[in-house]
């Protein structure tokens, strides 16, 4: 059974209009290399009991990501509270099913063995719990940087339902950037971010300057999904208002017949058009095109940024 709060529905009753998805233009198919190392990673990981947003979300770079020995770690289960209609998660009750306690030295072991300096972390939404899974985000955080001193640690969560002190649990825990992604414009967000509210994204981002002045924050936005430009470059001001440091844009790919459709397959120099316009707002990084996900490219894109907080 869904459990989409009643308030999320659309007023009108009707579908999210899902189709079958279209063929992608070529200058959208992700990259397959060698099978060596995307096996080595793809043992590392059933081997440690771990879930990848790569995977469960059906990611077109998970060929590229796990060929490098790295992955998008899923916490809290694979199973989302939520009801967004462009995510492949399994969306449902997990029935207040506890975090696994064991789940955290798992996951630093896992980055170990890979050697990562860079680790990435994010969970389905967890509604259900009485923290929503903040403490669980820390306790991961902590597990690493005692195994991995000097690696990163980047944390994609959810909103928290805008707890100011659920998202303080995570932002003064041992981690280096923290992404939340607006994922849309506003008008779309009824449509897409069911659950979601866009005001709440920009205030997090702005709690987390307040909290923690020097830490590192990074959103996303997937592109196509029917916004104006207008509307883009309203996103990206706020963004900046906010203080964000780090801002991913990509494509949007219906991962299948089950969500949303393209509206529109931007083209690469569209990419570049949003990239140089971004930049000149004063991001400190700026990833954009059509396979750009939030934690694509990670270690590469915040490499030459100083990392420092209080």
């Amino acid at each position: 059974m869904s459990t989409i709060p009643s308030e999320d529905i659309n007023e009108d009753g009707s579908s999210s209009g899902t189709t079958a998805p279209r063929k992608h233009p070529a200058w959208v198919r992700a990259r397959m290399p060698g099978r060596a190392h995307f096996s080595e990673t793809n043992e590392v990981l059933r081997r440690h009991g771990l879930h990848t947003v790569c995977e469960e979300a059906e990611c077109p770079n998970i060929g590229e990501c796990y060929g490098h020995h790295t992955a998008t770690f899923m916490i809290l289960g694979n199973v989302c509270t939520r009801g967004c209609t462009f995510c492949a998660v399994t969306q449902n009750n997990p029935r207040a099913m506890p975090p696994d306690a064991t789940e955290p030295e798992r996951l630093a072991q896992a980055a170990a063995e890979l050697g990562l300096s860079h680790i990435v972390i994010t969970s389905v939404t967890r509604d259900d719990l009485p923290d929503q899974g903040s403490k669980h985000f820390a306790l991961c955080a902590e597990a690493i940087k005692r195994l991995r001193p000097e690696a990163r640690v980047e944390v994609l969560i959810p909103d928290f339902r805008g707890r100011a002190d659920l998202l303080a649990t995570v932002v003064r825990s041992p981690i280096d950037i923290l992404n939340h992604n607006t994922e849309t414009v506003p008008r779309l967000y009824r449509k897409v971010r069911r659950g979601a509210r866009y005001w709440r994204t920009m205030v997090l981002l702005e709690r987390c300057k307040e909290l923690r002045p020097g830490l590192r924050t990074k959103s996303g936005l997937m592109l196509g999904l029917g916004e104006t430009d207008d509307e883009i470059r309203a996103v990206l001001n706020d963004l900046r208002e906010a203080e964000c440091d780090i801002v991913t844009l990509g494509q949007y790919l219906q991962p299948s017949g089950d969500q949303l459709a393209v509206e529109r397959y931007l083209e690469p120099s569209e990419f570049k058009m949003w990239q140089d316009y971004a930049e000149a707002l004063g991001f400190l990084h700026v990833e954009s095109g059509p396979l750009v996900r939030s934690s694509y490219h990670a270690w590469k894109h915040t490499a030459d940024l100083e990392i420092h907080g209080e």
